[in-house]
């Protein structure tokens, strides 16, 4: 049995301001708001952990506010104009929720936080009358044993996401808002970052990359891998994961080697798969680009992130060579990851009605390596394959690959339309990047063993 207590925070004195949605918070809340209800709690951005040997709940309870002080994101509202325009409402007071669980019958903490984290996720925000962030702890003997952190994608992505535990986890030791801005690059806020865009420098660098991103759609192939022959759209795509522990060494070995960063040896080895796959000489990829490394967006706890179109024309050569030209290329991939979506989303659709062919956008490769952690495994040291779950669909998705970092193994996340690529082909995919890198890494270092 647990017994449940919600507690009302209070938050005053805060930055207030009213002005134009950034990029990033427009693009998340209209694809949001074209999900069928069951799908919203997707593009929630949630992390919880067990906490040993605990924290005390008044420390916590006295950092949440804090928190809303540093990032102005967290307790700001995004309501429509009339005239369909949306607009950010950054309030200077209010309240938000802390649910407190305390388990009275001996269930093991990290258990109630799982179930306690499953249910904050899946509750949908209103953006437009409630603040974007959500708190849930299981305590007992008054410290916090688990804790749950939940927010609206239209508040934050997964750098953002990583920004704001190591804050929260810095004010809950006892360190001030004034301190933390002290020892870091000042980020901007929200309605700042809004302003820049809107700017005539920002329009500038919104209709280059923009028009970059057009110049590559022009230059790939409209299709990657064949159509689908199945008579039914499938019910669930499958979600594969491979687990190896001896990738995370051999990624060093072959970015060391090549001087390339780790990053760009996992996208040319998920290049050069997607092209064997699909039986081409060239991939097309989405990458999900954070964009922390542009001026005053470093530590920024907002929507950052952007799609970059990466164009990788032959991937037949050595593998060594793919891994360098995929470094150059990749570059100015993210050198123009940062633009309106909504407005490239119009131009493209444009293009479409006037029959002018455009690249397969329908790839997504994802390096969450230093944002989200993966799983803790019981494996022996080798690599492993697992099924774990299954997704609703997604429409104009090929696959959707993610790179996840845990202590003892790199993870590779991968979910798929089963028409496209069946589950063995799934399997093929992801044990050939990790043998592509492999074998590399064995070339760069023959002496030494990858998985040492």
């Amino acid at each position: 049995m647990t017994t449940r207590q919600l507690l009302e925070i209070a938050f005053s004195s805060g930055r207030s301001g009213s002005g134009p949605a950034t990029w990033g918070q427009r693009a998340i809340w209209d694809a949001v708001r074209r999900l069928p209800p069951a799908d919203v709690p997707r593009y929630t951005i949630a992390t919880a952990t067990p906490l040993d040997p605990g924290l005390p709940l008044p420390d916590l309870l006295h950092a949440l506010p804090q928190l809303l002080h540093l990032h102005d994101s967290l307790h700001t509202r995004l309501l429509p104009d009339p005239d369909g325009q949306l607009r950010q409402v950054v309030d200077p007071e209010g309240t938000f929720t802390v649910e407190v669980h305390y388990p009275t019958d001996g269930t093991d903490p990290a258990e109630a936080g799982a179930r306690l984290h499953q249910e904050l996720t899946e509750r949908p925000f209103d953006t437009a009358t409630q603040w974007p962030i959500r708190v849930g702890v299981v305590a007992a003997d008054g410290l916090v044993r688990h804790i749950s952190l939940v927010l609206s994608h239209t508040a934050v992505d997964g750098a953002g996401m990583s920004r704001l535990i190591a804050d929260l986890t810095a004010l809950s030791l006892g360190h001030s808002p004034a301190e933390l801005a002290a020892l870091r690059e000042i980020a901007q806020q929200p309605l700042e970052e809004a302003e820049f865009q809107a700017s005539e420098r920002g329009r500038r660098r919104d209709a280059a990359a923009r028009k970059q991103v057009l110049r590559k759609l022009r230059l790939g192939p409209p299709r990657l891998f064949p159509p689908s022959t199945a008579a039914e759209r499938p019910t669930r795509f499958p979600n594969a994961v491979l687990r190896s522990a001896a990738l995370p060494r051999a990624v060093e070995l072959v970015a060391a080697t090549h001087r390339v960063s780790t990053s760009s040896v996992l996208l040319a080895a998920t290049a050069t798969m997607t092209a064997r796959l699909a039986g081409t000489t060239e991939a097309v990829l989405d990458v999900v680009v954070n964009n922390r490394f542009l001026s005053g967006l470093t530590n920024a706890v907002s929507v950052v992130a952007g799609d970059g179109l990466f164009h990788l024309p032959d991937t037949t050569s050595e593998f060594g060579e793919v891994v360098r030209r995929t470094h150059a290329a990749a570059i100015g991939t993210y050198r123009h990851a940062y633009f309106d979506k909504l407005a490239l989303a119009a131009e493209i659709e444009q293009l479409t009605a006037e029959g002018v062919p455009l690249a397969d956008r329908s790839c997504v490769f994802n390096d969450t390596r230093e944002l989200l952690p993966a799983a803790p495994g019981l494996g022996d040291g080798g690599t492993t394959l697992s099924w774990p779950v299954e997704f609703e669909p997604r429409p104009g998705l090929t696959y959707a690959l993610d790179a996840l970092q845990s202590p003892e193994a790199l993870s590779l996340a991968m979910t798929a339309d089963p028409t496209v690529l069946p589950r063995p082909s799934m399997a093929e995919f992801l044990y050939g990047i990790e043998e592509l890198i492999l074998t590399e890494a064995a070339k760069a270092a023959p002496s030494a063993e990858p998985g040492a």
